[in-house]
């Protein structure tokens, strides 16, 4: 494990843990903190999504954890045989796998995009491993490559169409920076972030095995790209997506162009136990990053009711 650095709401100490398959850097804040709550970014992004999200939860005591996913940032595969696999389901079961070398026990799992499905999978995996999960920007059930979808949520997915073309893989190999600042500008509404933010997040794509990731996880989904036999018990365990008994939170953001606000409603039926879904005006894909204090509002109010 890493030297510890100084730990502040802005500065948290950048650690790594090893799995068995990978070694994964993750964030940490307020270590004594005496709840936790896991953290998991999307794509594409980078664990420094959560950090004003995790300033009003260390306040309150919590401690926060957020890992960088395979192929982000400074995680790292343990053997050059593991398949660079982007599966979804493989996303909760290396959830699963950081948790247990934590030794994290029922936390509050919060994921936005890849990291929603990342811990809605885990869930789906391993029912009691969560007391709570909030899921930002996608909706439950929309792993599955069969789904309906509306010519208007098929245009938004124009990103994962080129990528599986040649001329999409080029993108993604040799333009990343600007392929991915395409999805920045125009996934919620204008003049939401600061550039230098955007480049400073970046440089977590720069990671050695970020582009072979993102390729299959895209093609995968839709059967562009073969599923890994490794995957196969934990895809026949979450295909059909099972009915969860973990209390859920989603919040979305009502002018997401990326996932239709549509795309996360009625969805009441596969869950057991309390469901929730907001929905923030004026707000796009990226609630952690333009609403930070509203969604971790959320997160206190669902995951303390009865506390």
């Amino acid at each position: 494990m890493q030297t510890p650095t100084h730990t502040t709401e802005a500065n948290p100490q950048t650690l790594i843990t090893s799995t068995p398959a990978l070694d994964i850097e993750y964030l940490l804040w307020n270590p004594q903190g005496t709840r936790t709550a896991v953290l998991v970014h999307g794509w594409p992004d980078a664990p420094r999504t959560w950090s004003q999200v995790a300033a009003p939860l260390v306040k309150r005591g919590w401690r926060v954890v957020a890992p960088a996913l395979r192929g982000f940032a400074g995680t790292r595969f343990r053997s050059t045989a593991t398949p660079r696999s982007g599966q979804l389901s493989v996303l909760g079961r290396d959830l699963l796998e950081f948790l247990e070398a934590m030794h994290i026990e029922h936390p509050v799992l919060v994921g936005h995009d890849w990291g929603a499905r990342a811990v809605a999978n885990a869930v789906g995996l391993s029912p009691r491993v969560a007391s709570h999960i909030c899921m930002l920007s996608v909706g439950y059930g929309t792993n599955d490559p069969n789904q309906v979808l509306s010519y208007g949520q098929a245009r938004n997915y124009w990103y994962h169409w080129l990528m599986a073309t040649p001329r999409g893989e080029r993108a993604v190999q040799t333009d990343r920076h600007a392929f991915t600042k395409m999805m920045w500008d125009t996934w919620s509404p204008s003049g939401w972030y600061d550039p230098a933010e955007f480049d400073v997040t970046a440089a977590a794509f720069e990671n050695p095995d970020w582009a072979e990731v993102v390729l299959h996880s895209y093609r995968q989904r839709w059967g562009h790209a073969p599923a890994y036999a490794e995957c196969a018990a934990d895809e026949a365990r979450l295909f059909p997506a099972p009915i969860l008994s973990t209390p859920t939170l989603v919040i979305h953001g009502a002018a997401d162009t990326c996932n239709h606000p549509d795309s996360s409603a009625g969805k009441e039926a596969f869950f057991r136990e309390r469901y929730e879904r907001v929905l923030l005006d004026g707000v796009g894909h990226f609630p952690q990053r333009e609403a930070a204090h509203r969604v971790a509002s959320e997160i206190l109010r669902f995951a303390e009711a009865g506390a």
